[in-house]
């Protein structure tokens, strides 16, 4: 073996152990980071955007797909829905869903000290199961129920997966997807914090156009993008699976796994949907009615 192969593979290597890497600064940091950071509410935000731009220039050095290739109107979309989910989506979910659980909580006393107790990695576990088994049941049903799906579909519109293409979507199905019982756990605000940073270096990792493939210990429990790549399918049967934004062992354990990857993707003949489009989608089989009907009145009166 020559000296030139013996150094692709070792770099192959590398890319390939990016993703359990990443993983694991994130939690050595949210453990032994000083405390005066790890309890700011804006650590979150600040860890989350670090983690988005280190993921989006690692697209530049480890391309996957050319044609996924970044481009400057895909970025300010992608930006843009960065933005509204730390924004608006965040404070729509906490107005109407978490404090109304913590004020459900609180009134009928349930208790959950045990779970303080728990160590913190178990603690983080707790946190990250709980997300994914419910956004998956929910994305399950999304893709299972037409009335969702007009919700979820604007997010099978993209045509190439990158690094922040995970917040990319219909405002209605940005709020559904965030859901939690998460609010019934009294868990440390570190463990929750560190669980949320987890799942976004996983679920941005499992977008990203990086040419990176983790090892089994890896891929077994986690979402990559081979496995989502092939639930963005072009044909709507194919994107029926592998609905686990993070957690791909979920799919495995309840029969909704498949193997393979699509490097290409995009719903109804690839169509990219403006952010107006996305916002409007749920809606537009009752405009285009209610259009045609006033159209068709128009032309009885003339």
């Amino acid at each position: 073996m020559t000296h030139d192969v013996k150094a692709g593979r070792a770099r192959k290597l590398l890319v390939d152990l990016l993703p359990p890497a990443t993983v694991a600064v994130v939690v050595l940091f949210w453990m032994f980071g000083p405390k005066a950071w790890v309890d700011s509410p804006w650590s979150l935000v600040i860890s989350g955007v670090v983690t988005s731009a280190f993921l989006q220039a690692l697209e530049f050095l480890f391309e996957r797909h050319a044609g996924w290739r970044m481009n400057w109107r895909e970025f300010a979309t992608d930006l843009f829905y960065v933005i509204l989910s730390y924004t608006a989506i965040s404070w729509v979910t906490n107005a109407l869903a978490e404090e109304p659980l913590a004020a459900a909580k609180e009134s009928l006393g349930i208790t959950t000290d045990w779970a303080m107790h728990m160590p913190f990695l178990l603690q983080v576990a707790l946190v990250i199961f709980l997300i994914e088994f419910g956004q998956y049941w929910m994305h399950r049903l999304m893709h299972n129920s037409h009335p969702f799906w007009l919700t979820h579909a604007p997010h099978h519109h993209i045509t190439q997966l990158n690094a922040m293409k995970g917040y990319v979507g219909n405002p209605i199905e940005l709020f559904l997807i965030s859901l939690s019982v998460v609010g019934l756990f009294d868990l440390s605000q570190t463990a929750v914090f560190c669980a949320l940073n987890v799942l976004g270096v996983i679920s941005g990792y499992a977008h990203a156009n990086v040419r990176s493939d983790p090892p089994l210990f890896y891929s077994f429990f986690f979402t990559t993008i081979r496995h989502h790549s092939l639930h963005h399918s072009v044909d709507y049967e194919s994107t029926r699976c592998n609905y686990a934004n993070s957690l791909i062992v979920i799919d495995r354990a309840l029969g909704t796994y498949r193997e393979g990857e699509s490097a290409i993707v995009g719903q109804d003949q690839r169509k990219r949907l403006s952010i107006w489009e996305q916002f409007l989608f749920p809606f537009q089989s009752t405009i285009d009615r209610i259009s045609a009907k006033r159209n068709q009145r128009g032309s009885t009166a003339h």
